[in-house]
């Protein structure tokens, strides 16, 4: 067991370039870490890495080594799969969200998900920033909207179904749009993560799509500061229609151009490519997407129904 885990380890500080990060992947020290590589390359009678001040780097027997431990790795988690860790996978799960959608759309599940697999520890790393995954040792990501990554692999659960909304006191004195193109005299509020910036994208009645360029005061590149934005009154967005709950129903809000609906954004599950999917990582998957398929405002159905 231990040679295993000096293998791993090997695996982890080639992945992230530093023997540092992986010590606070596996909660423990970077002189312990540095002992078990040591004694790996005792083991083998080889030396695997080169250690300078600046960077780690493989020797040609250490390449070699790396490409066969990623095998060895997959093939253990494989063999774990096949004797039921799928019904109860164990160990530690690291999954990388969004910060909103984490508060808002994950943590609201995670006592029945945890509840179902007690022999697993779940790992939350909440942030708006794209984190690599190899780097930072996250099994998966939850992402919303396309995914052009070839080193991924991709995997829908969901929609996230968009609204156009304000303030009732943004519009005290403001006449409310009543077609999109109306936008472009309103003070609009931009999410800057998303690709489309100050293209917002609508869909028809018809079934058409249509694209309107906004202008604004105000853009931030996180969903709860948008949120924060539309309460205060400082002008329209198109938000996700769980941002604001049951705050919709309130008094507070308009929701506007109900009859033509921002184009929706796919919710995936992504992971990085090449390594054997590991119980874990399934049994999450499987848990959010049929948790998601019965959330109106995450699935195809009912979704206009609820606002």
């Amino acid at each position: 067991m231990d040679r295993l885990n000096w293998i791993q380890s090997f695996v982890r500080v080639v992945e992230t370039g530093s023997f540092s990060a992986v010590a606070r992947e596996y909660n423990t020290t970077q002189p312990t870490i540095s002992k078990q590589i040591a004694a790996l390359e005792d083991y083998l009678d080889v030396q695997l890495l080169t250690r300078s001040t600046r960077k780690l780097q493989l020797t040609l027997e250490g390449e070699r080594f790396f490409e066969h431990c990623q095998g060895l790795l997959d093939a253990v988690e494989e063999a774990k799969a096949s004797v039921g860790q799928r019904q109860n996978p164990v160990g530690t799960l690291r999954v990388n969200c969004p910060v909103a959608f984490g508060q808002h759309q994950i943590m609201p599940y995670l006592k029945g998900f945890l509840a179902r697999y007690p022999n697993l520890k779940l790992d939350l790393m909440m942030s708006d920033n794209f984190v690599d995954l190899v780097e930072e040792g996250v099994d998966l990501a939850m992402r919303i909207g396309q995914v052009n990554d070839p080193a991924l692999i991709v995997h829908p659960i969901g929609l996230t179904h968009r609204i156009t909304i304000a303030s009732v006191d943004y519009f005290h004195n403001r006449q409310e749009p009543k077609i999109p193109e109306e936008l472009i005299d309103h003070n609009c509020i931009v999410y800057t993560r998303l690709v489309t910036g100050y293209e917002w994208h609508f869909q028809l009645p018809t079934g058409e799509t249509t694209k309107v360029t906004v202008k604004g005061n105000l853009q931030v590149d996180n969903s709860t500061a948008i949120r924060e934005a539309v309460l205060s009154g400082i002008g329209i967005a198109v938000c996700p229609v769980w941002l604001f709950g049951e705050l919709i129903q309130s008094d507070r809000l308009k929701i506007i151009l109900k009859d033509y609906q921002p184009t929706p954004l796919p919710i995936h599950v992504v992971y990085r490519r090449g390594r054997f999917i590991s119980a874990k990582v399934r049994c999450f998957i499987e848990y959010f997407t049929n948790e998601f398929r019965l959330n109106p405002w995450l699935s195809g159905y009912g979704m206009k129904s609820s606002i």
